[in-house]
């Protein structure tokens, strides 16, 4: 299944952006975050969205395939900090603002 570099870099960018959101603007998830997703997530994220497209009965990768995966996949790499926790945010709250900021290719 064929994926188009700029969707690899999208990937690329969610997964960094679990780990140093202020590069990403997205200053509201600083300090919410106590552990983010390892380099290893964006290797099963591009194989899952693959997946993903096989099953959808496409040869290549769009944007929304990553979207529509990528929270099962990234759900359990994101650990949240006390304050998250504090404030009633889950990883799945995280991963989706990260969704709705990064831009899409």
């Amino acid at each position: 299944v064929y994926m188009d570099e700029k969707i690899e870099k999208y990937i690329l960018d969610i997964v960094f952006a679990t780990r140093e959101p202020k590069k990403y603007k997205l200053d509201d998830l600083v300090g919410l975050i106590q552990y983010g997703a390892s380099p290893r997530a964006s290797i099963y994220l591009t194989v899952a969205s693959k997946a993903y497209a096989f099953i959808q009965g496409r040869g290549y990768v769009t944007p929304q395939d990553v979207k529509s995966i990528g929270p099962d996949v990234l759900r359990h790499r994101v650990i949240t900090s006390y304050e998250a926790e504090a404030e009633e945010k889950t990883s799945e709250d995280i991963i989706k603002r990260i969704f709705e900021e990064i831009e899409v290719p």
